[in-house]
């Protein structure tokens, strides 16, 4: 998977790991991760750096799971905290208000957003976005939605700005489990 096309632009879609229940939808974004989901992110965050798909530029939801999915991946990458380490250059890291409960068009426009120079580039949010999101990328791809920490891997040619519907085929998709 390291081996593409100077050209391509790589997108990564995350939903987060696996969150504690909450007791009422008031206190949803605040939801932690539970001990599998902090498991489940790591491995996911191995998983990327295994295959080459460090991220120059991480979008990730402000609710707090999806934070903690983020440090959780950022940590299995590097195998230290976010700041950078031995796998590369610290990642630009955007938090979005805008990406929590947000539909795909929504997820697609902050996308649109990033850095031109960017060749790869990690999503981390919710679902149903997140899976409509890359249904929307590659209709032929992901049949059913994301489970938590599970990552799909959209490949193109299109720049950031540029892309949209049929845009980037799905190359890769992996449910991170421990």
């Amino acid at each position: 998977m390291t081996d593409a096309d100077p050209g391509t632009r790589t997108l990564v879609l995350l939903r987060h790991a696996k969150a504690e229940q909450g007791s009422d939808a008031a206190d949803d974004a605040e939801r932690p991760l539970s001990a599998r989901g902090n498991a489940d992110a790591a491995a996911a965050g191995a998983w990327l750096a295994h295959h080459g798909l460090l991220p120059d530029v991480v979008i990730c939801s402000t609710a707090r799971r999806t934070r903690q999915t983020w440090h959780q991946v950022a940590m299995g990458m590097t195998g230290s905290p976010p700041e950078g380490g031995p796998s590369g250059p610290r990642p630009t890291v955007r938090y979005e208000p805008g990406a929590y409960d947000a539909h795909p068009e929504e997820l697609l426009a902050l996308v649109r957003t990033v850095d031109p120079t960017a060749r790869t580039a990690l999503l981390i949010a919710h679902n149903p976005g997140i899976s409509l999101l890359s249904a929307l990328l590659d209709p032929e791809g992901v049949d059913e939605g994301l489970r938590t920490a599970e990552l799909a891997v959209h490949c193109g040619p299109l720049g950031w700005a540029e892309l949209g519907r049929s845009g980037a085929p799905l190359t890769a998709r992996h449910a991170a489990r421990v």
